[in-house]
């Protein structure tokens, strides 16, 4: 089961299908998705409906396809806690992880998204097509690095933290907790918590 019908829900679904993974449906809290389909996928519901647990059993695994944190943060709340379960991960068949790596649970991992030897990636990332990960790179939870982003060796980045498309963040540095680095920049010193920065060499942006 896919967890919300935008542009991720639909990689998702392309991912879990090519990996011959059955989905049975998706559930949105946009009622106008309701009854649709996507790519023959029924609309079954809200998110939180468990009607659909009857029909196919409660062991149905789901997936969170949400780029919003505040949303997701609710739907992974409502999983674990109510439906006693973790969401699973969408790994596209084209996507390098290196052995090493760690990978927790309920990440997007779009294609030819690379992850580097001893990388860690926390739980409920989303990696966007061609992101690359270095080695010995950390992210936090609730991560979101944007499509053909460059991750050089050693970053960390923090729980909440989004990276634009198409930026590089040199080897060593640290991206605070909620920052956000706008697309195409590079980012050469440390970004503190809850910072916006943008350009080359990235800059805070004052408010």
């Amino acid at each position: 089961m896919i967890l919300g019908t935008g542009g991720i829900g639909r990689a998702a679904l392309e991912i879990f299908q090519t990996n011959g993974v059955v989905v049975y449906g998706f559930l949105d809290d946009d009622e106008k998705e309701h009854g649709k389909e996507i790519d023959t996928v029924p609309v079954l519901g809200k998110t939180d409906d468990d009607g659909y647990l009857k029909l196919i059993g409660k062991k149905c695994e789901a997936f969170i396809a949400a780029d919003e944190n505040s949303y997701r943060h609710s739907l992974v709340e409502l999983l674990q806690e109510r439906r006693k379960m973790q969401p699973v991960n969408a790994v596209h068949e084209t996507s390098v992880i290196a052995k090493s790596a760690f990978i927790g649970h309920g990440n997007f991992i779009n294609q030819h998204a690379k992850i580097g030897a001893g990388a860690e990636v926390g739980s409920h990332c989303i990696l966007h097509s061609g992101a690359l990960l270095d080695f010995n790179v950390k992210l936090g939870d609730f991560v979101q690095i944007g499509a053909g982003a460059v991750v050089g060796s050693g970053v960390t980045i923090e729980e909440g933290a989004f990276i634009g498309s198409g930026v590089t963040v040199v080897s060593g540095v640290t991206i605070g907790k909620n920052a956000r680095v706008g697309a195409g920049s590079v980012v050469i010193s440390d970004v503190k918590a809850k910072e916006t920065v943008f350009g080359n060499p990235a800059q805070p942006i004052k408010k």
